[in-house]
């Protein structure tokens, strides 16, 4: 029995013993000797150069946070400084990742479990060098070179479960070659950490998911997609990266080219890219600059800003859709307001919503057809500039972009400003892009009491652009047109018109100076006069009216236009005006093409009365610069020979233009029919 004693003694002592040599060869170990193995087998497992330069060490402390008889546990603290991890051989540059020192924490009695536990993990001074080609290759991706194991003798994973991770000032580097993206990046923590209401106020979160305080203060500055871009922001601590029930909170003030986007929100499930919820404000000097951004097509504009709510779910099978909601905003002196979605879909992303303006300047829709001044184009970025002689918008449309995307918006003004002289009371537009087609119909404009509706179809799928268009102008009332004009205002007419106008080219003045189609017009019942062409900055009319009718004013019992283009060239067929005082024929040609006028006035006085000038009239030059003047002797109007009704017999379709003229009798009408009958 005593034998038996003395050996389970001996066997005790031997294993304190054997645990004291344990523990103070782990405590008086120099690790350091452990990192030329270290270095090659994680080297060969990552297929990356990997070297710890500096110091190895292991010290074992207990943990505080430990309970009961785990608090006697110690745990190993290791720490290693000088780390390098490199870059794949195609990869710029030899290093990945270099970290002036790195700590954590291990446990033990977890690996017993196959699980490796890391609380805490503190780093000082990374930098980080993200690169990625454009055939899609990156060097943060690593080839671990798995096997795959017959299902039989697989085993239960090892488990990674990391806390925290801290880390004092960082820098990143990206050079994205797919997303054209050139990027220096300094992260650092905040000296205290900023609650998420304080930034973004009071938002409705749910109670379990509650984000997080923003952590880490970041700044940057590079270049993307050819554009200088620099910003600044706050994020969350790095805990909740890993769990994706924990919104991370984001906020960014960021600068690209002209543009600036703010915005303050979370993100959740970062990891994944879950989803977004962020107030956003947008704004610079024209939403078509956001395209190169965002690869949303939008149409060029004045200096805009909008603020509103951006919802984004990024794993939707459809594919990622993103909400602008309740947004307000600018567009030039126009307000806008509206809900967008954005849905980036197959087999192209869409674009769908309604936009609503309360009082839209007609001036802020000139950028989209090119008609805004050189100085506003040069604003927005735009390198086109219009020539001083020319009239026609010569920008040309982005046609590359419409293919980008399809669109499907409603767009309404409820109020139009265009001047004192000329009423728009509203605008009503369907806008639908499909893979290159862009569809407006309906356009609608309510103008002096009627409308003005347009069909126009833009198929950007051909080079030159085709286009074509259909416009039908009704109930104008000429009063109306006109309202600071006194004289007018007794007037009861209206202004009835249709055009039909087919073109190619990849811009308002290409379209018009390759045109074909017909312009009809009817006005009934009107007054005119050297102030009205004055009121309407009509300098050719202006003087037109003085040389026949001197200052005074001039009733029209009605005024017909039938008009052709052929390949850019507008002739006359039909181009009367039937007055108090005579009838008057108009006769010649405009060229869109060239902007060229040539046109002859003839006058012929009505029995006894007598009108200012009884020699015809010309209009000739450029539309920037016409030269009206009068003609030396009595002209042969060209097709005609002399002023006979009969000569001039209008075609049925005028007829479906006269509209009754209140309490007096349609003079147009009469007018029309004696044309058809001489």
């Amino acid at each position: 029995m005593a034998r038996v004693r003395r050996f389970f003694l001996w066997l005790v002592g031997v294993l304190v013993l054997l645990v004291v040599a344990l523990a103070l060869f782990l405590w008086l170990f120099n690790w350091n000797v452990l990192k030329p193995t270290i270095n090659e087998q994680v080297s060969a497992a990552l297929d990356r150069p990997f070297a710890i330069e500096g110091d190895l060490s292991v010290a074992w402390r207990r943990e505080p946070e430990s309970n009961g008889w785990r608090a006697w546990v110690p745990w190993p603290h290791i720490a290693a400084e000088q780390l390098l991890l490199g870059n794949p051989d195609w990869a710029e540059g030899d290093t990945f990742v270099s970290l002036q020192r790195a700590e954590l924490r291990l446990g033990l009695l977890p690996l017993l479990a196959k699980t490796v536990t890391i609380p805490r993990i503190d780093v000082q001074g990374p930098v980080v060098n993200i690169q990625r080609l454009e055939d899609g290759r990156n060097n943060w991706a690593f080839d671990l070179g798995a096997e795959e194991e017959d299902p039989a003798e697989q085993s239960e994973p090892w488990v990674l479960d990391i806390g925290t991770i801290g880390f004092d000032q960082g820098q990143i580097s990206i050079d994205d070659a797919v997303s054209k993206l050139q990027l220096e990046l300094e992260v650092e923590p905040l000296g205290e950490p900023i609650a998420f209401s304080d930034i973004v106020g009071d938002t409705e979160q749910p109670a379990t998911a509650a984000p997080q305080n923003y952590a880490f203060a970041w700044r940057a500055q590079g270049r993307y997609q050819q554009q200088a871009v620099e910003g600044q922001g706050k994020i969350g601590g790095l805990l909740a990266l890993q769990d994706a029930t924990l919104p991370f909170p984001l906020e960014a003030d960021v600068r690209a080219g002209s543009t600036r986007i703010r915005l303050a929100g979370t993100l959740t499930d970062p990891l994944n890219l879950g989803a977004l919820d962020l107030q956003l404000r947008l704004s610079g000097t024209s939403l078509g600059n956001l395209y190169p951004l965002t690869g949303v097509t939008l149409p060029d504009s004045p200096p805009y800003s909008t603020d509103g709510r951006l919802t984004a779910q990024l794993q939707n099978e459809e594919g990622a859709t993103y909400r602008y909601q309740d947004f307000n905003g600018r567009i030039g002196d126009s307000d806008i307001h509206g809900d967008l979605t954005y849905m980036a879909g197959e087999p192209r992303p869409k674009l769908s919503g309604e936009v609503v303006s309360r009082q839209l300047l007609f001036t802020d829709l000139a950028p989209l057809i090119g008609a805004d001044s050189n100085a506003e184009k040069e604003a927005r970025g735009s390198d086109t500039r219009q020539p001083a002689d020319k009239v026609l918008p010569v920008e040309e449309f982005r046609t590359e972009r419409w293919r980008a995307m399809d669109a499907d918006v409603r767009v309404r003004g409820q109020r139009i400003v265009h001047s004192e002289k000329l009423p728009i009371t509203d605008l009503d537009a369907h806008v639908v892009l499909d893979d290159g087609h862009l569809h407006l119909s309906p356009l609608k404009f309510g103008i002096a009491g009627g409308t003005l509706n347009a069909e126009i179809e833009l198929n950007g799928t051909n080079t030159p652009l085709q286009g074509r268009a259909n416009l039908k102008a009704r109930g104008f009332r000429l009063k109306e047109l006109a309202p600071s004009f006194a004289p007018m205002q007794t007037s009861l007419g209206e202004l009835n018109g249709d055009a039909e106008l087919r073109g190619s080219g990849n811009s308002v003045a290409a379209l018009l100076g390759s045109a074909d189609g017909t312009v009809r017009m009817v006005i009934n019942d009107g007054t005119v006069s050297r102030g009205l062409m004055e009121i309407a900055g009509l300098n050719v009319g202006n003087y037109v009216m003085g040389k026949l009718f001197g200052d005074e004013d001039v009733q029209i019992n009605c005024a017909v236009a039938d008009l052709a283009l052929d390949d850019g060239l507008m002739s006359t067929p039909l181009f009367v005006l039937d007055t108090e005082n005579a009838l008057i024929e108009i006769d010649g040609t405009v060229n869109f093409a060239s902007e060229e006028l040539d046109l002859d006035i003839a006058p012929s006085s009505k029995g006894m009365r007598i009108i200012s000038l009884r020699s015809p009239l010309y209009v000739q030059g450029t539309f920037s610069e016409p030269s009206p003047g009068v003609h030396a002797g009595p002209l042969a109007l060209r097709g005609v020979g002399a002023l006979a009704l009969g000569a001039l017999a209008p075609p049925a379709a005028l007829l479906a233009l006269i509209a009754p003229s209140g309490e007096q009798a349609n003079q147009c009408g009469a007018f029309l029919q004696q044309m058809r009958a001489e």
